[in-house]
C-alpha cells in the first residue's frame, strides 16, 4: 500500500521527498509523485511533514498490547 496524493493540494516543496528514507517519492513537473514498484513501509512520515495536506497514508498502525 502506497500514500494517496492529491497532486492539487501539492506545491512541490520536496519535504516528503527528504524524509522518505524508501525513496519512493520524487517530484516531477513540480508536484511529487510515487514512483512504481517501490515498496513504502508505511512510516507516515511524508504525511506528517505536508504542510499542504496533500499526502494521506490511509491506514493505521495498531499495536497489540
Amino acid at each position: 500500500m502506497m500514500p494517496e496524493i492529491e497532486i492539487g493540494k501539492c506545491d512541490g516543496c520536496g519535504l516528503c521527498v527528504s524524509v522518505c528514507w524508501r525513496r519512493c517519492l520524487v517530484i516531477i513537473d513540480g508536484r511529487v509523485a510515487i514512483i512504481e514498484g517501490m515498496e513504502c513501509t508505511w512510516c507516515t512520515d511524508c504525511e506528517a511533514v505536508c504542510v499542504t495536506g496533500a499526502i494521506n497514508c490511509p491506514y493505521e498502525i495498531v499495536l497489540e498490547r
